[in-house]
């Protein structure tokens, strides 16, 4: 071979390693600019897909967001938040407040000093607050004339405690206040016809209480410090937004629950409970309550039942029902709330009864009728001008 050709193919070899070379820095290039594009891309789906979990999380949480103040509860009574006086009270500086929450602070504070002051724990100052509101606030639900702009007397924190008259929201929003000065959270549950509270106490879970509704059937202590399961039997409400009731330490029957043998001895404890009075009865069992036993009880009660609505002496006003109430120690705890429909308290009251009188009276010759005292039954026009 020639060294010309020698050369040549030297030469060609070199140019082929320089095209190889060029080829492979080229891919490399290619390659890490693919690799920059593909990070650049993954990290453009990274905050795509993080926009939208944020996005789909947010409107999850105003989905199931559960609104409190502001919701109207039976197209008429708003509930009105009351975070201001309770923060006001807690801080000791009322400037910020209204001339109406000052006032509604001042007499929310001297009614909390009065009841708590031998209170030491959350339950007892919780219990004292319910009590204290059964006894002095009347339930608002009998007027027959409604009145323009006196609604707020009756559902609002500041009306209630100056006419001592609420409907439900007018109840839970006071008790939610009183709630919140001393410290315990607290919420109103509502539906579209009703409301109550949920409170949280010192053992760290959550209760029911109802003032409004034991008002109403004269029956203390029924709808106070209630789990889920138990007020899910009277009242409804989207729990959605909302902590689970679980608690068991604060059941007002678990916590006074007495001992009897079994539960042939409650139906004579029951009549003895109507001649006395007595709104509750709490009994606890020697041995473990089975679901024979619970299946017993109900048919106790629906006898009960019937005989206390054809009891010539009771004449339908008085009723009764049952409840099992976890007692967190593998048993159960027998629960019986006793309704008296005729203690409701009369709006009338508070008038002079010569005055009461003196209308009915205007009335009964009006219309050519006689109006008895209970204001129900009527005398017929004959027999009316018979006597006159």
């Amino acid at each position: 071979m020639s060294k010309k050709e020698k050369t040549g193919k030297t030469v060609g070899k070199v140019v082929l390693g320089i095209g190889v070379a060029a080829c492979l820095i080229g891919n490399l290039a290619l390659g890490a600019y693919q690799l920059r594009e593909s990070q650049a891309n993954d990290k453009k789906i990274l905050k795509y897909v993080d926009r939208q979990l944020k996005k789909q999380a947010e409107e999850a949480e105003k989905e199931n967001s559960y609104q409190e103040d502001g919701y109207v509860v039976g197209d008429s009574y708003e509930i009105m938040s009351t975070k201001a006086i309770s923060d006001a009270y807690k801080s000791g500086d009322v400037s910020k407040l209204s001339k109406k929450e000052k006032a509604t602070e001042k007499q929310a504070k001297e009614i909390l000093e009065k009841i708590t002051k031998k209170c030491k724990t959350d339950y007892e100052k919780e219990l004292a607050v319910y009590e204290w509101m059964y006894k002095n606030i009347s339930n608002d639900s009998s007027n027959t004339i409604s009145i323009s702009n006196r609604a707020s007397d009756t559902y609002t924190p500041a009306g209630v405690l100056g006419g001592k008259k609420a409907v439900c929201v007018g109840y839970a929003t006071t008790f939610r206040m009183f709630m919140e000065m001393l410290g315990l959270e607290c919420h109103v549950v509502h539906n579209d016809y009703h409301s109550w509270d949920l409170v949280k106490l010192d053992d760290n879970q959550w209760y029911h209480v109802d003032v409004y509704s034991d008002v109403s059937s004269s029956s203390k202590y029924a709808n106070f410090n209630m789990p889920d399961g138990i007020a899910a039997a009277g009242h409804e409400w989207d729990g959605s937004g909302l902590p689970e009731a679980t608690g068991v330490k604060y059941c007002y029957p678990v916590r006074n629950a007495v001992e009897i043998k079994d539960l042939y001895q409650v139906p004579a404890k029951i009549k003895q409970a109507i001649t006395k009075k007595k709104s509750g009865l709490y009994f606890k069992f020697k041995n473990k309550v089975t679901d024979k036993d619970m299946a017993l009880s109900e048919t106790m009660m629906n006898d009960i039942s019937n005989a206390l609505a054809i009891s010539d002496t009771l004449n339908g006003e008085i009723s009764a029902s049952a409840y099992w109430y976890d007692d967190g120690k593998d048993s159960y705890v027998l629960a019986i709330f006793i309704s008296s429909y005729s203690d409701t308290p009369n709006d009338n009251s508070e008038l002079d009864e010569k005055v009461v009188k003196k209308i009915r009276k205007l009335v009964s010759k009006t219309f050519d009728v006689r109006l008895t005292d209970d204001m129900e039954d009527v005398v017929d026009r004959e027999e009316a001008s018979k006597e006159k």
